[in-house]
């Protein structure tokens, strides 16, 4: 695969997901304490998203900062806009702007269930897992 079909397949996923989580590891097994505490987040708000774990291909990773211009992970992106790494995602929790950018309800801060699954390359595309209901 060539890194500009990558980059297009990570684009299509920001595209085509109202809400995407690109980090290490998957949302029932975070491979940071970033990624983990920015997944405690959206299940707090109980926000349906896709997720794509950037640990099996590094490529992912170059591709999606090449994209974002953010070089940390984790990244969330809501309705195709990067939001911002873990600390902004705390920030805008805390003050209830990311409840209002998701669209959730007000939630009490204690973290709830997220269903499980994660992102998958097939076929040499990048297939993220879709948590939208």
């Amino acid at each position: 695969m060539s890194e500009n079909q990558l980059r297009d397949a990570i684009s299509e996923a920001i595209k085509d997901n109202d809400v995407i989580l690109f980090m290490k590891g998957t949302p029932e097994q975070p491979a940071c304490g970033f990624s983990a505490r920015t997944v405690g987040v959206m299940q707090a708000l109980d926000v349906s998203f896709a997720s794509v774990d950037i640990l099996p291909d590094p490529r992912i990773r170059q591709e999606l900062s090449g994209i974002s211009q953010w070089p940390t992970i984790p990244q969330l992106f809501v309705n195709g806009e990067l939001v911002g790494g873990c600390d902004i995602v705390m920030e805008m929790y805390e003050s209830g702007e990311l409840a209002q950018l998701v669209g959730a309800e007000d939630v009490a801060p204690a973290p709830a269930e997220v269903p499980a699954g994660a992102a998958v390359e097939q076929d040499g595309l990048l297939q993220p897992e879709n948590r939208l209901s």
